[in-house]
C-alpha cells in the first residue's frame, strides 16, 4: 500500500513538472535569454531565487530552494538544445485527438531522416505555421510519449498542456493564454496540418525534479537536509569481514585506502571519499565492493529474531590449509565442477571473452546477500569501473578473485563490456527461449522483454547505471531493492542528480569524488550563480561532514604533484613508493621539457570566432605545434601509444588544434596525440600534457578559466611532464594562476617566448636550457632516465610499455 501511495505521489509530481514546462512561451524564453546575455547578469525573475545553502531547516525549505533552480536549468537546456539540434521544421497531420488529466493528446505521422532521432520524453515545439516569429499566434510545447512504426514513417504520440500559463510555478493560478487557446482549436480536428521541431530531451531533468520532490521518503532525509553525521537507519555495530579478505585488504591497499574501506564497514549511512588525481580512487571502490559483498553483519536477522554472529577460534593458516586440502582436493588441482560451467553466460554467469576468472562460490555461513547499485554521472566513468570488476577486481571471503553477477544498464555501453550490458543479456535470453515466442505479437514480445529485464536485474549482485538512468521505469519493476549505492565522480553531479538512485531505499551510500576537480555541468548561468552546480558531496563537506581522503598518489612526478598538493589539498598529497623513479624521462635533460614548465607567449592574443561563445589563440596553437614537433623529433617514442595530450579549456581552440595538426603533419591527430578539452580529459593520464590557456588580453579577465578546478585537472593529467602555455601577464590577474606563474619563476622553469618560434626551440637554444646533472633526479630500471650521472641517451621504442594505449576509439573531446 505504501508503495502504491508513493507511486501516486510520483505521478502527481511528474504531471506538475510537465504542466509547467509545456505551458511556457518559447518566444518569451528566447527574449529572456537574450536580455540576460546582453546584460551579462541574471534577469529580473532571478531576484526571487534562493541560493543553495549548506543546511536546510525542513523539506519545504529544501524544495523551495531547488525547484526554481531546476526550472531555470530546464529553460537553458531547451534553448541550447534547439541550437545544437539545428533541425528543420517537419510537417505532420493530426491523426487522432483526445484529452486526459488536463493534457491534450495527439497522434501524427512524420518522416525521420537518417541521422535524426525522436524518442520518448523529447520536447517538441509545435506551430500552426512553418516559421515561428513575433506574429505567430498558435504554438506550444509538446512532450513525446510514444514513437511507433507507421508504414515507412513514425507515428508520434505527444501531449500538450493548453489550459494556460502559470505564475511563478503556482499551478493553482492558471492564466488563460491566447496562443494556447488558438493551438487548442487548431489541433482538435483530425487532418489539420501542424509543424514541429525537436528542442531537447527532458528525461534527466524530469527525474531530478521528481527526486527533490520525493526527498521526504528517503530514509536519510535528515542527514541530507542537515548535513550532520550520525547513525541513520543502519545497524549500530557495523560489519565484519573474514580474515583472508582482511589480510588481502591489509596487503593490497595503502593506509588511506584502508581507512576508506574500513569506513564502509562502519555504522555511518553516508561515507564520503575524496580521491585526488592518481590516488587510486577506482581501486578503492573495488576494495569497498569486495568487503561489503562478503562482510557479515555483527547482528544477523533470522526467523527467530536478531542474534549475535559468533565466530569460533581461528586455526593457524597451516592447519586451515591441511583441512581445506582434505575436504577439497581440487583446490590444488582442477575443480571437477569447472568443466560443467556454462560457456555462454547462462545460469547468471556472465564471463567476458578471455576472462578465466572462476564464478562466485557462495559459502554456507553467509546469511544475507548484499545487492549494490554503482552509479556515475557519465557513461565513460561508469564503464571504467565495470571493466575493472570484470578484470578480476573483486575478491571473495577466501581472497579469491572472481567475477560476480553484474549488469550494465543504460545506453552507450563501451564495446569492451558489451557482454554484461542489459540489452545484450536480454538478446541472449530471448534467443535461447522457445521459438514459439517468435509468433507473439509485438505487444506481448515487449511485455516479455520487460519480464526478462526484471529477472536479469533481480539476479544481479551489482547493477551499474548512470545517475539519470537509475530513475528509469526498469528500476520500479524490481522485486529486490539495493542495500548499498556507490556513486563515483559524485562531485561532478548536481545534487538532484545524486538523489535519483537513492530513491531505491538503500541502507548505505558511498559518495566518491573530488570537489577540487571538475564541477557538475550546469547550462543556466542563473542557476549556476545560485549554487545549483554544488554537488551533494561538496555541500556535505562544507557543512563539516567527515571525509576520508586518499593521500598517496601514484601518477605524477613529484615536481608536478607539488603545486596542486599545496594549492588544492592543503599540502597533504604524498608520493607512492617509486613514483619519482618511474616518472623520470629522457626529456628532463632540458629544463623546458619538464617535469613542470611555463611558456609565456608575448605575442599571443585571444579572439572569439564569429557565431561562437568560445575563444581561440592562434599564436599559442603555432607555438604548441612547434613544441610538440621538437619533442617527438628528439624523442620518437612519444609518437606511439598516444602518450601526449594537448589540452585546452576552450572547445574552439581544441578544434583549431585538430585542424592545424592535420594540416601541419599530414595525419589525423587522434592517431598520435589526444587533443581535448579539460572536461574531456578528466580521468585520463598521459606521459606529457601540454596545456594551452588561450586567454590573452590587456584588460579583460580570464573567463571560466578562473575556475581553478580546471587548472587542477589540466596540470594533473601528466605523469612525467606538464608544459603550460599562456600569457603570464593576463593570468596574473587571477590569484590562483598568479601563484602558478610565481611557482614556475621560483623553480626556474618559466620561459619567455618570442617569435620566431623555431629559433626558441633551436638546438643551440636547447643546449642553453640543459639541466645541471645534479638537478636531475636519480632512478633505476629505465633506459630513458638518468642513472649515476651518466649521459642521457634517447630511449628505444620499447621503453614506454606503461603508456596509454590507443584502443581504437580515438582521442579528442568526449563531451
Amino acid at each position: 500500500m505504501a508503495l502504491d501511495k508513493e507511486s501516486l505521489q510520483q505521478d502527481s509530481v511528474i504531471k506538475r513538472f510537465y504542466r509547467i514546462i509545456l505551458s511556457w512561451n518559447y518566444i518569451h524564453l528566447l527574449k529572456e535569454s537574450e536580455k540576460q546575455r546582453n546584460n551579462g547578469k541574471a534577469n529580473g525573475s532571478s531576484s526571487k531565487l534562493v541560493k543553495v545553502k549548506n543546511q536546510y531547516k525542513d523539506v519545504d525549505d529544501y524544495i523551495s530552494t531547488y525547484e526554481p533552480l531546476i526550472f531555470e536549468e530546464a529553460k537553458s537546456q531547451i534553448i541550447q538544445g534547439k541550437e545544437e539540434e539545428a533541425t528543420e521544421w517537419k510537417l505532420g497531420a493530426v491523426q487522432s485527438y483526445s484529452k486526459s488529466d488536463d493534457f491534450h493528446l495527439l497522434e501524427f505521422p512524420c518522416k525521420i531522416e537518417e541521422g535524426e532521432s525522436i524518442s520518448q520524453n523529447d520536447l517538441l515545439l509545435i506551430n500552426k505555421e512553418k516559421l515561428l516569429d513575433g506574429k505567430s499566434n498558435a504554438y506550444a510545447f509538446a512532450l513525446v510519449e510514444s514513437v511507433r512504426r507507421f508504414s515507412e514513417e513514425r507515428l508520434l504520440g505527444v501531449k500538450l498542456y493548453l489550459a494556460g500559463e502559470f505564475s511563478h510555478f503556482n499551478t493553482d493560478n492558471v492564466q488563460p493564454c491566447t496562443r494556447l487557446l488558438n493551438m487548442c482549436s487548431h489541433i482538435c480536428k483530425t487532418g489539420r496540418e501542424l509543424y514541429f521541431v525537436k528542442m531537447c530531451n527532458l528525461s534527466t531533468i524530469a527525474r531530478e525534479y521528481v527526486a527533490i520532490q520525493m526527498i521526504n521518503s528517503l530514509p536519510f532525509k535528515d542527514l541530507i537536509l542537515n548535513a550532520v553525521g550520525g547513525n541513520f537507519g543502519v545497524e549500530a555495530e557495523g560489519w565484519k569481514i573474514p580474515l583472508p579478505l582482511k589480510e588481502y585488504v591489509e596487503i593490497s591497499f595503502n593506509q588511506y585506502q584502508r581507512e576508506a574501506i574500513t569506513a564502509g564497514l562502519s555504522s555511518k549511512a553516508f561515507v564520503l571519499i575524496q580521491g585526488p588525481p592518481g590516488t587510486g580512487k577506482t581501486q578503492t571502490i573495488l576494495g569497498i565492493l569486495s568487503t561489503i559483498l562478503h562482510a557479515t553483519p555483527t547482528r544477523v536477522l533470522s526467523k527467530n529474531g536478531t542474534y549475535e554472529q559468533k565466530q569460533g577460534q581461528q586455526l593457524p593458516i597451516e592447519e586451515k590449509n591441511r583441512h581445506w586440502k582434505l575436504a577439497s582436493p581440487w583446490l590444488h588441482g582442477i575443480n571437477p565442477r569447472d568443466s560443467l560451467m556454462p560457456k555462454d553466460g547462462d545460469d547468471g554467469f556472465f564471463p567476458t571473452t578471455g576472462n578465466e576468472l572462476k564464478p562466485e562460490a557462495i559459502i554456507a555461513t553467509r546469511k544475507y546477500r548484499v545487492r549494490v547499485l554503482v552509479c556515475a554521472p557519465s557513461n565513460s566513468a561508469l564503464d571504467e569501473i565495470v571493466l575493472r570488476v570484470l578484470g578480476g577486481g573483486i575478491h571473495d571471503e577466501n581472497d579469491r578473485a572472481y567475477c560476480p553477477k553484474v549488469v550494465r544498464i543504460g545506453l552507450k555501453a563501451h564495446h569492451s563490456i558489451k557482454a554484461v550490458s542489459l540489452d545484450e543479456l536480454v538478446k541472449k535470453k530471448r534467443a535461447s527461449s522457445n521459438k514459439s515466442t517468435e509468433k507473439q505479437s509485438n505487444a506481448s514480445a515487449g511485455s516479455n522483454d520487460d519480464s526478462i529485464r526484471a529477472a536479469i536485474l533481480d539476479e544481479a549482485t551489482i547493477v551499474f547505471s548512470t545517475l539519470s538512468f537509475s530513475g528509469s521505469h526498469v528500476f520500479s519493476k524490481l522485486s529486490r531493492s539495493f542495500d548499498v549505492v556507490i556513486i563515483d565522480e559524485a562531485a561532478q553531479a548536481v545534487e538532484p542528480a545524486t538523489l535519483v538512485p537513492l530513491a531505491n531505499q538503500c541502507k548505505k551510500v558511498f559518495l566518491v569524488g573530488d570537489p577540487a576537480q571538475l564541477p557538475a555541468t550546469v547550462i543556466s548561468d542563473v542557476a549556476k550563480n545560485h549554487g545549483y552546480g554544488t554537488s551533494l558531496f561538496e555541500r556535505l563537506k562544507q557543512a563539516g561532514y567527515p571525509v576520508k581522503m586518499l593521500k598517496t598518489q601514484y601518477r605524477m612526478h613529484p615536481e608536478i604533484r607539488s603545486f596542486p598538493s599545496r594549492e588544492f589539498y592543503d599540502n597533504s598529497l604524498e608520493d607512492g613508493d617509486g613514483v619519482k623513479s618511474q616518472t623520470v624521462r629522457a626529456w628532463h635533460k632540458y629544463r623546458c621539457f619538464g617535469p613542470f614548465s611555463f611558456f609565456d607567449i608575448h605575442e599571443g592574443e585571444e579572439a572569439k570566432p564569429s557565431g561562437s561563445g568560445s575563444w581561440i589563440n592562434v599564436e599559442e596553437v603555432d607555438f604548441v605545434l612547434f613544441l610538440y614537433q621538437k619533442l617527438v623529433t628528439l624523442y620518437p617514442t612519444l609518437k606511439s601509444g598516444n602518450q601526449v595530450a594537448i589540452i585546452s579549456p576552450y572547445s574552439q581552440q581544441v578544434k583549431l588544434f585538430q585542424q592545424r595538426f592535420e594540416e601541419t603533419f599530414g595525419v589525423s591527430a587522434e592517431k598520435v596525440v589526444d587533443i581535448c578539452t579539460v572536461d574531456g580529459c578528466q580521468g585520463r593520464e598521459k606521459d606529457v600534457a601540454i596545456f594551452s590557456c588561450v586567454r590573452a588580453s590587456k584588460e579583460r579577465g580570464i573567463g571560466f578559466l578562473e575556475d581553478i578546478r580546471r587548472m587542477n585537472v589540466g596540470i594533473t593529467r601528466a605523469k612525467s611532464a606538464v608544459l603550460v602555455v599562456g600569457s603570464a601577464s593576463t593570468l596574473r590577474r587571477s590569484v590562483q594562476w598568479n601563484k602558478l606563474v610565481e611557482s614556475a619563476e621560483e623553480r626556474n622553469c618559466l620561459f619567455k617566448v618570442s617569435k620566431p618560434y623555431p629559433s626558441f626551440l633551436s638546438d643551440e637554444n636547447l643546449e642553453s636550457m640543459l639541466a645541471m646533472m645534479d638537478e636531475l633526479p636519480q632512478a633505476t630500471g629505465h633506459d630513458d632516465v638518468v642513472e649515476n650521472n651518466a649521459p642521457i641517451v634517447e630511449a628505444d621504442d620499447n621503453d614506454y610499455g606503461d603508456g596509454d594505449v590507443d584502443m581504437g576509439d580515438g582521442g579528442g573531446d568526449d563531451d
